[in-house]
Formats: structure tokens, C-alpha cells, sequence
């Protein structure tokens, strides 16, 4: 048995196919069943059953996956132990951001990362969450910074912050920082939110459920400039989290308040692939993405409660 062995059951177990588990890895189909056929004549037992639509792992699979899972976090402890924090990075870490908090932190955590390490070279790429966790899984990104995604035994996640959210229109309609305001209060009125399936969306939803009310959302965007630029142009309000439009708050170009009756919320998270060696690079760029996004909070910028190590 080897690390190949365990990574390979790790995946085909989540995706419950070898041919998109070889797609996944970059590697050949026939490959990957040798891995597995070879594990199972080791150990004796059949880890998955055969079926036309892909595998599906059995009860002792299971087990074997849990013991499996827990060898791989213990591996990465291990590389974490002997990680000598004074040296200077070299290389290249990848870096995938949502674009909500690509627009507030790209420049700072590339400001910090060029003082302290200047050659430490640093890709970013925005995206929304799934693709940026297929890149990930792929091994096209090192570190992704997402919003909550399914939990996934190929994913390291790491909690940041429970962000709050906002309703922000132009000026003119009274909101402030001091003066939340409840869900039931925006009934029939215009919203310009994100397409149906957008987690933000998804949230917004629910809570105007949960407030038994209805609003007005003829006009759709998935972008956050285009939404706020129909806000701007009066097509009626959002709701976004504080921190990327923090400056366009305070100057007045923008305003907003708490939303309450429900408090839409939601989880911002680190994400790491949990089959591959991350390198001390990669976990020094998260600790400082940690660092900047807990100073932010501290100094109301960002809103939200900080979760993790920062939190300590």
C-alpha cells in the first residue's frame, strides 16, 4: 500500500467514477483501476461495487476510506511540523479568489507578499467557486478562496470569516450603517440581485422566505460591477457583503445598512487539496490572506465575526 493507492481511493470515492477521477488527476483510466485492483488484492476486501453507472463504495470501503482520509491529514501535520517560517519563498503559489473578495484583497495581499517575499511569485485567477474548486482539484491552483463550498474528502477546508451582508442602493434612500433594517420592510420592492443557482442569491431567497414577503427581481446580474452599476442607475437595490464596496460607501457614492429578521450571513473559507503536498509557500500565502482579512474585520471594513486562527 502507498500514497498513490490512497489518493486514488480518496477520489474515485468522492466521484464515484474512474474516468472522472482520471480526469481529475491527469492521468490514464486503466492506471487507476490497477491502483485500486491492487489495493483490494491487499487487502483483501472489495472496496467498491461495480456498476453501469460508475462505483459505488461498500460498507468496508468506507471504513478503509476513513482510515485513509486521516493518513493524508496526518502527512500534511507532519510537513506542517518541520516548516521553518524565517526563510524567504521562492516559486510560484496560484491563488483563486471569488471576484467579491478578489476586488479587496488581490492588491493588499500582493503588497504584503512582495515585501516580505520578493521572489515569491504569485498568480491569481477570479472565477466563481466552482470553477475555481475544479481548478484546485486539478492541480491548476494551490489555495482557493470560496464561499462554503460541499464538503469533499479531495478538500482541506480552513474556515475565515462569517461575512455579513448588506442591502446597498444608491443615495437617497435613508440606509446607514447604525440602522438595520428589517427583511420585511423590502417587500415589492426592486432588487437587482444574481440569476437563480447564485449562492448569493440563494441566501437572499431564503430569507425573504422566511419573511413571508416578496420582492421585485426583473433585472439579473452575476456580476457584481454590473449589478451595482444598474443600482447606480436606479434599477433598484442589492445585497453584497461590505468590504469590496467599502470606499464607494464612505465617499457616498453608495449607501447602506444591516440587514436583520433573518441576518443573512455566510462562510468564507480557505480551501486546499487534501491529496497533494502543499508546499510552505502556499500555507504562508493563506496565513497572510488570514492575517489582512482579520485586520480588515478589526477595523469594520469587512463585517462578519473571524473564525479559525485568526480568531484566537
Amino acid at each position: 500500500m502507498d500514497l498513490t493507492q490512497i489518493k486514488t481511493l480518496v477520489h474515485v470515492a468522492e466521484i464515484g467514477s474512474i474516468s472522472k477521477a482520471a480526469e481529475r488527476l491527469n492521468t490514464v483510466q486503466p492506471a487507476l483501476s490497477r491502483q485500486i485492483r491492487l489495493l483490494e488484492e491487499e487487502l483483501k476486501v472489495r472496496l467498491f461495487e461495480r456498476h453501469g453507472r460508475g462505483m459505488r463504495i461498500t460498507p468496508i470501503g468506507q471504513e478503509v476510506l476513513d482510515s485513509a482520509t486521516r493518513i493524508l491529514t496526518e502527512i500534511e501535520a507532519i510537513r506542517e511540523t518541520v516548516h521553518d517560517g524565517s526563510k524567504s519563498f521562492r516559486g510560484e503559489v496560484r491563488i483563486g479568489l471569488t471576484p467579491t473578495v478578489a476586488d479587496m484583497m488581490i492588491a493588499a495581499l500582493a503588497r504584503r507578499l512582495r515585501a516580505d517575499h520578493p521572489k515569491l511569485h504569485v498568480q491569481f485567477k477570479t472565477a466563481f467557486s466552482a470553477y475555481l474548486l475544479d481548478w484546485l482539484r486539478r492541480g491548476e491552483l494551490d489555495l482557493v478562496v470560496s464561499y462554503d463550498p460541499e464538503p469533499s474528502r479531495s478538500l482541506l477546508v480552513e474556515p475565515v470569516l462569517m461575512e455579513s451582508l448588506f442591502l446597498v442602493s444608491r443615495p437617497g434612500h435613508g440606509l446607514s450603517l447604525n440602522k438595520p433594517v428589517p427583511f420585511a420592510d423590502l417587500k415589492g420592492k426592486p432588487f437587482v440581485l444574481p440569476g437563480a443557482g447564485h449562492a448569493l442569491r440563494t441566501i437572499f431567497d431564503n430569507c425573504t422566505r422566511l419573511s413571508g414577503i416578496s420582492v421585485d427581481t426583473t433585472v439579473t446580474a452575476d456580476s457584481m460591477r454590473a449589478m451595482l452599476d444598474l443600482v447606480r442607475d436606479g434599477f433598484g437595490m442589492t445585497m453584497l457583503p461590505l468590504g469590496p464596496i467599502f470606499a464607494e460607501i464612505d465617499s457616498g457614492v453608495l449607501e447602506a445598512a444591516p440587514l436583520t429578521d433573518p441576518m443573512p450571513q455566510r462562510r468564507l473559507v480557505m480551501c486546499l487539496s487534501a491529496d497533494t503536498s502543499i508546499a510552505q509557500a502556499t500555507r504562508h500565502v493563506a496565513k497572510v490572506f488570514r492575517e489582512i482579512s482579520a485586520d480588515l474585520v478589526k477595523r469594520d471594513i469587512w463585517r462578519g465575526q473571524v473564525l479559525g486562527e485568526a480568531a484566537d
